[in-house]
């Protein structure tokens, strides 16, 4: 808490920060408890500065000082670590202070800090113009007596630290061999035609693979 009020010492009193606590005058004690007032009770830092709560409360209202200034800037600067992501119970949280959830809601919004939300996607039952759905060749007989006679292929979620990334792989019924494959974070029509291109120019003249996707 001391070095806590030494800091303040120079921002708000402005002073040299090896200034004596004591000397100070009962009007700068009293801007330096507001500023430390959220994190702090009245009582311990009134004690170390020596200042009694009755001065302490007659020269707070004189001065008209937001008694959370010191709050409201950890609060700024909390929301802006979180790129703007977070709510008021998320900032409280990362401050680990122990003002009220509704203070931290009432700082935020008078500070205009609102929480991106990400906007729903609307429910559209339509799904495109669509084709005839190929025949279904393979019938789920998914084993196949020599290479090159049936593929299977899907695309694969994987979530990682960092996102999701998806897996486009060509897989050979014959012995399980994965043909060909790709990777990115999209699963577009890009992704699974670049795996096809890549396939195909694994197979021999003459070989004319089934390919079955789900």
């Amino acid at each position: 808490m001391e070095n806590a009020l030494m800091r303040e010492v120079v921002e708000v009193v402005k002073k040299d920060p090896g200034a004596d606590l004591r000397r100070l005058s009962n009007r700068e004690k009293t801007m330096l408890i507001d500023r430390l007032r959220p994190r702090y009770s009245l009582r311990s830092m009134a004690c170390l500065l020596r200042i009694a709560p009755s001065s302490y409360h007659y020269h707070h209202a004189r001065i008209g000082v937001d008694k959370y200034a010191g709050l409201r800037a950890r609060v700024a600067r909390a929301f802006a670590d979180s790129k703007g992501r977070y709510g008021y119970r998320r900032v409280k949280a990362a401050l680990g202070t122990g003002v009220s959830e509704k203070v931290i809601r009432r700082l935020m919004a008078e500070g205009g800090l609102s929480a991106h939300v990400p906007k729903r996607r609307r429910y559209s039952s339509y799904e495109g113009e669509t084709t005839p759905a190929p025949g279904n060749l393979v019938n789920r007989d998914f084993t196949a007596e020599r290479p090159n006679e049936k593929w299977l292929t899907d695309i694969t979620e994987i979530k990682a630290s960092d996102g999701k990334v998806y897996l486009s792989p060509m897989i050979d019924c014959h012995d399980g061999k994965i043909v060909a494959y790709t990777a990115g974070f999209h699963p577009n029509a890009e992704l699974a035609n670049r795996m096809l291109a890549e396939a195909a120019e694994t197979l021999p003249d003459n070989a004319r693979p089934v390919v079955h996707s789900d």
